[in-house]
C-alpha cells in the first residue's frame, strides 16, 4: 500500500511539473523567415490543432476565416486560412505564431509565445505565453494541412 502511495505521489509531482513547464518559454532558433525546429522536439497533432484553431477563447477563428463550413461567425480581420499550407511552410507558420511582430511591428495578431513587451496584459496571461509549445505545434501541424 505504501508503494502505491509513493507511486501516486510521483505521478502527481510529474503532472504538476509538466503543467508548470507548459507556460514556460523554451529557446528556439530563427533561420531566415521561420523556426525550422519543433518547439517540443516532435511534430504536433493536426486534429488537436484544428480544435485549437476553432476555439473562440484564444486563437485563430476570432480574426481569421477558413475552410470551416460548420463554424459560424468566422473572423474577417485577418487573411483567410484556406491554403495556408500552400502559402507558408511549417517553419514560417511556427514563427508567425511564436512572434508575428517579426513580420509586421504594427500587426494586431498576438505573439502567442512571448511573455514580455506587452501593454495592458490580463492577469491570467501576465508573465507567460498565451499558447504552450505543444499547442503551437498542434496548430502548425493543422495549418500545414490546409492546401488548395
Amino acid at each position: 500500500m505504501a508503494r502505491a502511495s509513493v507511486h501516486s505521489a510521483a505521478l502527481i509531482a510529474a503532472s504538476l511539473a509538466c503543467a508548470a513547464s507548459a507556460n514556460e518559454l523554451v529557446p528556439y532558433k530563427i533561420v531566415g523567415d521561420g523556426i525550422p525546429a519543433s518547439l517540443t522536439g516532435s511534430p504536433g497533432d493536426a486534429a488537436r490543432g484544428r480544435t485549437l484553431v476553432l476555439a473562440r477563447t484564444t486563437t485563430c477563428i476570432l480574426c481569421h476565416s477558413g475552410p470551416f463550413p460548420e463554424t459560424r461567425f468566422q473572423g474577417d480581420l485577418a487573411p483567410d486560412l484556406t491554403g495556408a499550407g500552400n502559402r507558408w511552410t511549417a517553419s514560417q507558420l511556427r514563427l508567425r505564431l511564436v512572434d508575428a511582430s517579426r513580420f509586421n511591428t504594427q500587426t494586431i495578431m498576438p505573439s502567442y509565445f512571448r511573455n514580455d513587451g506587452f501593454v495592458r496584459v490580463g492577469r491570467n496571461f501576465a508573465g507567460k505565453p498565451i499558447l504552450s509549445t505543444a499547442e503551437i505545434e498542434d496548430i502548425v501541424a493543422f495549418l500545414a494541412t490546409l492546401r488548395d
